[in-house]
């Protein structure tokens, strides 16, 4: 397997464009399968995930073309309603193909999903969902297969603001007969991005980064051209491995609304941030501050920010405190920081990171994807040699971080598995 190579104790400084979004390409291209047409896709990040996700349209029987960075799907000759198991077990995002494929066809059968291993991620909540809508769904062996003969709007009230379930219902509702209400719906920007696209489409979606959302079903969907908006994990992952080095950048595509949070946090510590209209500008101190941190669903800190951000703090002056209130097992990666000399304590959901001068480069395993993304940050700051392995995780969804830190001037390379 490939790793990363790090010499540490590089300042970084200069600019650097920030990919389209992870989050939002997924449900996006699942969508392309309600229009039986065109959908050509502008700005879909080249990672891991998307290639999953466009290898399982072509099973379906889409015609998937890619150009210069634009990928056009056509959905017209779909032949098969099932999700092929090895690719659904790949990432759990794949769970929200069924949505689209039933929605067009009212009949889908799939296998439980994969992913990181970063807690318990019921879909429960995807089918509970289903079957308000009149759906049908059987278990066995396995695999679920959901069918019905037609899809009818209903009221349905989420247990839990989760952004998969939101999404999967807004798919499964665009053709179905009647209106469907969501209540404590998620209201990240992905899914805004995800109702302007099917909008765009001929959709009828009301109330997209609220908690309440209105999909009025419609008869047919048209072809589009449509640009997916930046990845704000990547921005914010960006910022905080410039500022533990102390660093400087301009980061340009960037929605700066989309991750306040994160901007008001690295504020907190010290970091001096400008905000434009496509662009931010972060200046680092010498020294962060210690802060504290509490994951919330949006528009609360994100849970995907939290390991990157904590390895920030592991350098910073003071005692911070981070609570993952999200997934139980997100702290996975704190046992590799620890190799490299951060002091932290772990009780329940509560982290208590005590910073220290500086970390030594040490060899250290991907956890998940946002863990992989903490041990790059913990490289480029610490003392010496750090080997990052796994990263086949940080590939599922950082698209060139790599060459993006090395314009930087971080001293990173990829080192192929044998």
């Amino acid at each position: 397997m490939p790793s990363y190579i790090i010499e540490g104790g590089k300042r970084l400084e200069g600019e650097v464009d920030v990919s389209g979004s992870k989050n939002a390409s997924l449900p996006i291209l699942a969508s392309s399968i309600l229009n039986s047409g065109t959908t050509k896709l502008y700005n879909v990040p080249e990672i891991r995930d998307t290639r999953i996700t466009q290898e399982i349209l072509k099973f379906l029987g889409c015609n998937v073309k890619k150009h210069k960075g634009k990928i056009e799907i056509n959905s017209k000759n779909i032949t098969k309603k099932e999700i092929p198991e090895h690719l659904m077990h790949q990432m759990r995002s794949t769970v929200i193909l069924a949505g689209a494929i039933l929605g067009r066809f009212r009949e889908v059968r799939f296998s439980y999903p994969g992913g990181c291993d970063i807690g318990a991620r019921p879909i429960d909540l995807h089918l509970k969902s289903f079957e308000k809508l009149g759906i049908n769904i059987v278990e066995n062996a396995g695999f679920i297969v959901c069918k019905c003969d037609k899809i009818i709007g209903a009221n349905i009230d989420l247990d839990f603001p989760s952004v998969g379930a939101t999404e999967n219902i807004i798919l499964a509702s665009v053709f179905a007969e009647g209106e469907t209400n969501i209540t404590n719906a998620a209201k990240e920007p992905e899914i805004i991005d995800l109702a302007n696209c099917l909008n765009k489409m001929g959709a009828k979606i009301e109330g997209a980064g609220t908690s309440n959302i209105k999909i009025v079903g419609v008869k047919k969907l048209n072809d589009i051209s449509y640009n997916i908006m930046p990845d704000r994990i990547e921005a914010g992952s960006l910022l905080c491995m410039v500022a533990v080095t102390g660093g400087k950048v301009k980061l340009n595509n960037v929605i700066a609304d989309n991750i306040i949070p994160v901007i008001n946090k690295l504020e907190e510590s010290g970091c001096k941030i400008e905000k434009y209209k496509n662009s931010l500008y972060l200046e680092a101190p010498k020294k962060l501050k210690a802060l504290d941190i509490k994951t919330m669903p949006y528009p609360g800190f994100p849970t995907d920010m939290q390991s990157v951000f904590a390895t920030m703090l592991t350098v910073a002056k003071g005692t911070s405190v981070v609570i993952e209130n999200i997934f139980e097992n997100r702290y996975k990666y704190m046992s590799e920081l620890m190799k490299m000399g951060a002091k932290i304590t772990i009780e329940g959901k509560t982290a208590v990171i005590k910073g220290v001068r500086k970390l030594s480069g040490a060899k250290v395993a991907s956890t998940d994807l946002r863990g992989g993304a903490a041990m790059v940050t913990a490289g480029l700051v610490a003392k010496g040699r750090t080997e990052v392995t796994n990263i086949e995780y940080i590939l599922r969804g950082y698209e060139n971080l790599d060459k993006k830190l090395r314009k930087l001037g971080a001293n990173i390379s990829l080192k192929e598995g044998e």
